[in-house]
């Protein structure tokens, strides 16, 4: 009896994705992103083929729209039929963005595709060399929201070595989005199961260890609100352990950045230090679409700052950028104040009081909780006493000129 398997963990593919409020990129860039989810798809599958895995999961939202285009059908019925080939298969179920009552046709996919086709949680078995190794239990959307809690129809129904639960869901008390399927973790670690694939929230989280509970995110971004990597896991289980890997796959990163030009006296300054940055961001992430915060000083945006962020954002979008390029979606001020610190300190009003307080903190106690985090204190070093006056300075510059510019407001 095998007492190892290994497997691609994805999840919410989005294909198809419109891309909505892109519209003013060129339209050969505009194209390429449209294309990321297709290319994140055939991404995934070569990770699949390379590490020679046993199998793949795909927990929900395979299309971004219940009624799915034919092209997005028929891309994915390409990509499983490479897996086909190499002998790997696919236990795949449906979400709230595609659930299966929505579909305007009926599709056929090859002989190594096994759907969760039912609203009832069932399994599969899956054979390594005609010996059962690991049972996969999961269950599709049948209409566009699932608001039962599903975990009490999870239930061990097989001997194999491995049980693994697929679950496209929420926790319960999850407040940032719709939450469908709601779960509590402390139920999917009493059903004993040895790996939870979950899928819906597109931010990576791996919420428990032991049994290892984890979202892999989304395969690539769609938004401003979808940044950084994106991917899937690859994961390895045994009788004692389990490894995961996390495998980025986006073929274009949404990232922010924070630039601070308060410094820069000219507004051509500005825009020469903005393309800098854009550019050095097309180097570390090679295609990506950037959401920039500048902090100015207020006496350089005279006027009205919405026609001074869009001629920034026109000036760096209108570089000529081929292979590798950068493209600002957004851009949003900060504008910095420049205040006399003695002054304030010493007016009886709430500024004054917050800057007594910082002044009040130089010992660093305040960092104290930082050390004592049992993730942080893994990977600081006890800070010097400049670093601690430096992080003073920096935190108390950033309140009060965010008070100061409130006040005014």
């Amino acid at each position: 009896m095998y007492e190892h398997v290994s497997f691609i963990h994805s999840a919410d593919l989005h294909l198809d994705s419109p891309f909505k409020g892109l519209s003013y990129v060129p339209e050969a860039i505009f194209q390429e992103v449209k294309e990321s989810t297709f290319i994140s798809l055939e991404k995934l599958i070569r990770v699949a083929i390379d590490k020679e895995v046993d199998f793949v999961l795909m927990t929900g939202d395979i299309f971004d729209n219940e009624t799915q285009s034919i092209k997005s059908l028929t891309r994915l019925v390409k990509a499983f039929k490479k897996l086909q080939e190499e002998d790997i298969h696919v236990y795949l179920s449906y979400g709230n963005h595609d659930h299966v009552n929505g579909r305007l046709f009926s599709f056929d996919f090859p002989e190594n595709i096994h759907v969760f086709e039912s609203e009832q949680v069932s399994h599969f078995i899956h054979y390594k060399q005609g010996q059962p190794v690991a049972t996969i239990y999961g269950f599709s959307y049948q209409e566009r929201a699932v608001l039962a809690n599903k975990t009490k129809e999870y239930k061990r129904e097989t001997n194999t070595p491995f049980h693994i639960g697929m679950l496209h869901g929420s926790i319960a008390s999850n407040k940032d989005h719709d939450v469908y399927a709601p779960f509590q973790i402390s139920e999917l670690v009493d059903k004993n199961f040895d790996y939870w694939a979950l899928g819906h929230i597109h931010k990576r989280q791996e919420l428990k260890e032991k049994p290892p509970i984890v979202y892999p995110g989304n395969l690539q971004g769609r938004s401003k609100k979808e940044t950084g990597e994106k991917g899937c896991y690859y994961v390895e289980l045994t009788q004692s352990s389990s490894s995961l890997e996390f495998i980025p796959l986006q073929h274009i990163r949404f990232e922010a950045i924070e630039v601070d030009a308060s410094e820069c006296g000219q507004i051509q300054e500005v825009g020469e230090l903005l393309e800098q940055v854009v550019h050095q961001a097309s180097i570390n992430f090679l295609k990506c679409i950037l959401m920039i915060n500048i902090t100015v000083n207020e006496e350089l945006v005279m006027g009205e700052p919405s026609i001074f962020v869009e001629e920034l954002r026109d000036l760096v979008n209108d570089t000529d950028q081929k292979h590798l390029w950068a493209i600002v979606q957004t851009i949003t001020l900060t504008k910095k104040v420049n205040y006399n610190k003695d002054e304030l300190a010493n007016g009886q009003h709430f500024i004054g009081e917050v800057i007594r307080a910082f002044d009040d903190k130089q010992d660093g106690k305040y960092l104290q909780p930082l050390h004592i985090h049992r993730q942080a204190r893994k990977f600081l070093e006890p800070f010097t006493s400049d670093e601690r006056k430096s992080i003073n300075e920096e935190a108390e510059e950033l309140l009060v000129t965010w008070l100061l510019d409130k006040e005014e407001s």
